[in-house]
């Protein structure tokens, strides 16, 4: 409790909002602009104030990727801040990939201070000059929602109140505040602390009407698809779709899926490519996607009904994107899915017995291309070198039956991959802002440490994600995960594009593709081990088999992280 006349310093009203608005955690990476949050830090703690947890993290990205896993685990937005334009810098990339996936979260950077003498807060060291930038938010624009420069020290809360509030609104992103720092110097009445928040985030949902016409659409067609990529948004929606598809006959493609929406052994879980479906859909229902196919490779029919629901149905940050939208809705997706099935259940009686003979249809075909997939991937078990497909299958087989979350990054592979629950599936955003797997998953982990988190990447995603500093992290905190760095020694994904354009060029007749290589590889075991975590190399079948078990005891005992490296054969 404060009295009218207490005070406290901007610094320490900062940090005590963010806690009064719900964050849990506040990733910090420090630099010169940072005196004010620090004494802040150590003036609310002295007072008794209620803060949110503070990490240091030692490179901007990772700490915002933490944000990313975090709120994906709770769906609540967490705080990053970062020193000036130079952290700030570090930091966009993440922002990219959060702003891609509407990940809500409150970003902040020092600003260089305004005056060079006469305030406290004034520069005192030469970087003060040189970071100066007169557009500091430019960096970073372009992927956050809304961004401001706090100019006065009593807007302390009220800035805080409307960012958090413009973050968790729909469709929810990224914000960012610029901290100067002279401004956080200054002192201020506290009696504002103790306001409630002010603006709570705006959701927006269908209305019945809109569903009903959606589910009328659905009931009626003949070959209806639906297509997900991030995911059901609950567990509850998860349910649903799972039960809305399997009654309805309707398939469902998780084409370049960043998050599972149904179970990949679903009767009604189609094949990763699209063109089958697409060449005879009649209805196409879209569930909060960026791109649902490739439109080079294949498009829906003339006379096919597209129906974009999601919170940004038409994906307004991609500046050329033209996927048909015939029928949008903004939702969120969630909302949007339990809507949809309760819409649907009143036209079951109509149309039952047609439905249910297309449903047994489907499923008999998604069973024997699920069966061909996953056989494909165990027949490659023994080859002359490890393959992605079989890792991915040994790894959901090993986890079946667990409360289990797996992060991929230019890893492991989700069509070869059996698992049934909410959220044990997510992949590096559509952004493609690479070393974004091993930090989100350690932020997923610090959310819910009584899950088993699995993150797994090819060799350069590990060498992005800055692993020297994500393994400090890991062990400063105590997190308790597997990592399994999948080792071609080579941009596989780059490669493989390359191909894909150039089928029959100079590059993909070489024998080693240019701009490619990343041989000779270090020795990924002695980076983890460095950090004193559990480490092995492994490069055949059983031996993957048997790190895997004692990596998966080494985390159920919850004694600290566990890697494996994998070498596999190349693209």
């Amino acid at each position: 409790m404060t009295d009218d006349t207490s005070t406290m310093t901007a610094g320490a009203a900062l940090l005590s909002r963010m806690a009064t608005l719900g964050v849990d955690y506040i990733f910090a990476n420090s630099g010169t602009d940072f005196p004010p949050v620090i004494e802040g830090l150590s003036e609310a703690e002295a007072a008794g104030i209620a803060l949110p947890e503070t990490v240091t993290v030692p490179f901007e990205s990772a700490a915002v990727a933490m944000a990313h896993g975090y709120t994906l685990a709770t769906g609540r937005p967490q705080a990053v801040m970062v020193h000036t334009n130079v952290g700030l810098a570090n930091a966009a990339m993440g922002a990219i990939n959060a702003a891609c996936d509407n990940i809500p979260m409150l970003l902040m950077s020092g600003r260089t201070p305004t005056v060079e003498k006469g305030r406290l807060g004034a520069r005192t060291v030469p970087i003060g000059w040189g970071q100066e930038m007169l557009d500091q938010s430019s960096l970073i624009r372009e992927a956050c929602k809304w961004d401001y420069e706090l100019r006065f020290p009593e807007q302390i809360f009220d800035v805080m109140d409307r960012a958090h509030g413009i973050a968790t609104s729909t469709p929810k992103g990224p914000v960012y505040v610029s901290l100067p720092r002279e401004v956080l110097s200054e002192t201020i009445p506290a009696k504002g602390a103790a306001r409630r928040p002010q603006m709570a985030g705006v959701q927006v949902q269908v209305v019945d009407t809109q569903m009903a016409q959606v589910a009328e659409v659905l009931a009626n067609a003949t070959h209806p698809v639906i297509f997900a990529q991030h995911g059901a948004g609950s567990a509850a929606a998860f349910d649903a779709l799972s039960r809305l598809a399997a009654r309805w006959g309707i398939p469902v493609c998780q084409y370049w899926a960043v998050e599972l929406a149904l179970p990949t052994t679903h009767p009604m879980a189609a094949g990763p490519d699209p063109r089958a479906l697409l060449e005879r859909a009649d209805v196409v229902l879209c569930l909060d996607v960026l791109a649902p196919w490739s439109p080079n490779q294949v498009e829906p029919l003339d006379d096919a009904l597209v129906i974009q629901i999601g919170p940004r149905p038409l994906q307004e940050r991609s500046g050329v994107r033209n996927f048909r939208c015939d029928l949008g809705v903004t939702s969120e997706v969630a909302p949007a899915i339990l809507a949809l099935e309760a819409a649907l259940d009143l036209l079951w009686d109509a149309q039952a017995d047609r439905v249910t003979q297309r449903a047994k249809t489907c499923a008999k075909a998604h069973g024997q291309e699920q069966r061909k997939r996953f056989d494909a991937a165990l027949a490659t078990r023994d080859g002359a070198a490890l393959t992605k497909s079989w890792i991915s299958h040994a790894l959901a087989r090993s986890i079946a039956g667990v409360d289990a979350a797996v992060f991929s990054e230019l890893g492991c592979q989700l069509p070869f991959m059996q698992l049934a629950r909410h959220q044990s599936w997510f992949d590096g955003p559509h952004a493609g802002g690479l070393g974004w797997g091993f930090p989100a998953a350690m932020g997923f982990a610090l959310a819910q440490p009584d899950k088993t988190v699995i993150a797994t990447m090819g060799d350069g995603s590990y060498m992005f994600a800055n692993p020297v500093a994500c393994h400090q992290i890991a062990e400063a905190l105590g997190l308790s995960l597997i990592v399994i760095v999948l080792n071609n020694a080579e941009w596989g994904a780059v490669r493989s594009s390359v191909v894909d354009i150039y089928p029959d060029g100079h590059a993909a007749r070489a024998n080693a593709v240019p701009l490619t290589d990343l041989s000779p590889s270090p020795d990924f075991v002695k980076v983890a081990e460095a950090s004193r975590a559990w480490a092995r190399h492994v490069s055949d079948a059983d031996g993957f088999e048997a790190a895997l078990a004692e990596a998966q005891a080494h985390v159920t005992a919850k004694r600290g992280l566990a890697l494996i490296e994998v070498a596999i054969g190349k693209s």
